[in-house]
């Protein structure tokens, strides 16, 4: 592809001569070879305009930069934009082109992933070919990646998105956070649909205030999806009437779901142990359908993954019956297996204040016993929710472990104690092995244990290191050692 041919992007790159060959862009100038376009983002600790030097010298065809950057006198065409980060992402699309026919995002502070997977597996159970993409990777036929970011940098999600294409994905669903869509990391997907979830706190050691954080999440539906198209938004949050006003401003097709729902209708929900049977209505219709997943916040997040199938294709009640066969994400709300007396030992990814309080509300009604929480709070994160996390467990859960998350470079033992503020009575145990195992070794009949913060994560991270670590592995390990001690005595 010539520089020129970019032009409708790179405004300026027809008059910069425009016959360059490009065969890649990259935000980091490390990364160039010959014929890369180098964008250069600012970032929080350095500009990228001052790499520009480093990446001439590697091969550049072209830098870009933003509209006031400084570069000097580096050789080769330097292209101003107003967004740098919009031009990375829209170059990656058009340089590795190819994307699934149908994509949709799904925005929110809790459910993403939930609601990717489970829209992913509605169209499955359609025989269509689709693939999800969020916080615990790819999953796609014949593929199960792992991963670690919500949402993939520009120029991996366009060179994953074109793979997946080539090998058939005609339906893609993925998660959208608010680092992406604030960093421009969705722009150049093409969107056929979107769905919210809903909105509590979190990243407030990224956005300034809450409503920086709404309005980071509105861009999926007031500037990435096109008009007209389906946006479909669950109804009780206290952040739903906010986003369905911004959605429909922005000339979107509103459809709402839950309780409060126009599109789909939640009518009655009766709680089982390991499932729930909801009554849902559809255009006039009452469908009944039996979910195999325990919790309020499940049967929100089936709800938008319902819709955004229906918005795209999927007739209602095909994809209301899919419902049924719905498998959790991995890491949220997932059972890994019971004691000998038949207590239930969980695991989830809740590492926010409302993820918390939704999960340990979600296992009550089917608890006779305690229920008992093991948890801690991400180092070098928001602070904030320490305390409210803690007061969270000591409220609905009646015993609460502390432990360590993801300490990353902060104290442990100062993490643990701005928790243990709000919790008091909690046990402090340090070393989340051995809480894991003491929380395991004094379950009783009746009681339900809740292992939260890691989810599906397979490491942890202390100090700058990150040691392989698994709940789901040190959950069945416990579970185990109870096991043979009971066989022992």
């Amino acid at each position: 592809m010539k520089l020129s041919e970019l032009a409708d992007i790179l405004p300026s790159a027809a008059n910069a001569g425009g016959a360059e060959d490009v065969t890649g862009v990259t935000a980091d100038s490390r990364a160039v070879v010959p014929g890369t376009i180098f964008v250069a983002v600012p970032g929080t600790k350095a500009d990228g305009a001052s790499f520009a030097g480093d990446a001439a010298a590697r091969g550049a065809a072209a830098v870009v930069v933003g509209e006031t950057a400084v570069v000097g006198d580096i050789g080769l065409p330097v292209l101003r934009v107003a967004e740098p980060r919009s031009a990375l992402s829209h170059v990656a699309a058009r340089l590795y082109a190819g994307q699934p026919e149908t994509m949709v995002a799904v925005t929110g502070t809790s459910g993403k992933t939930s609601v990717a997977a489970f829209t992913r597996q509605i169209w499955e159970q359609q025989g269509l070919a689709a693939a999800s993409i969020g916080t615990t990777g790819v999953v796609a036929p014949g593929r199960n990646d792992y991963g670690s970011l919500t949402t993939p940098d520009p120029v991996a999600l366009h060179k994953l998105l074109a793979e997946l294409t080539r090998s058939g994905v005609t339906h893609a669903s993925m998660e959208a956070s608010s680092h992406g869509l604030d960093q421009h990391r969705l722009d150049g997907v093409k969107l056929k649909a979107a769905g919210f979830t809903n909105l509590g706190r979190d990243h407030m050691d990224y956005h300034p205030t809450v409503e920086d954080y709404h309005r980071a999440k509105l861009r999926l539906f007031t500037e990435l999806l096109p008009k007209g198209a389906p946006a479909v938004i669950f109804a009780d949050d206290p952040f739903s009437q906010p986003t369905v006003e911004a959605a429909r401003s922005a000339g979107l097709d509103v459809l709402t779901v839950g309780r409060s729902g126009e599109f789909l209708r939640l009518t009655r929900v009766e709680h089982e142990r390991h499932r729930q049977r909801a009554e849902i209505v559809a255009d006039g219709v009452i469908h009944e359908i039996d979910l195999s997943l325990a919790g309020d916040f499940q049967i929100s997040n089936a709800l938008v993954a319902a819709g955004l199938a229906i918005a795209t294709g999927t007739p209602a009640s095909n994809a209301l019956k899919a419902l049924e066969n719905l498998k959790g994400a991995p890491g949220r709300l997932e059972l890994i297996g019971t004691t000998k007396t038949g207590a239930p030992v969980y695991v989830d990814y809740a590492h926010k204040p409302e993820a918390l309080e939704n999960v340990l509300q979600a296992v009550r009604p089917f608890t006779t016993g305690r229920v008992v929480v093991v948890f801690g709070c991400g180092g070098d994160r928001d602070r904030g929710k320490r305390p409210i996390m803690g007061e969270i467990a000591s409220r609905l859960a009646d015993i609460v472990i502390v432990t360590d998350d993801n300490p990353r470079s902060e104290e442990p033992a100062a993490i643990r104690a701005a928790i243990l503020e709000t919790a008091p009575g909690a046990t402090e145990i340090g070393d989340r092995r051995e809480a894991i195992r003491l929380a395991v070794s004094n379950l009783k009949a009746g009681d339900t244990l809740v292992v939260a913060g890691k989810g599906h994560e397979e490491g942890q991270t202390i100090g700058s290191q990150t040691y392989p670590f698994s709940d789901h592995v040190e959950v069945r390990k416990a579970l185990d050692e109870v096991a043979a001690k009971g066989e022992a005595a």
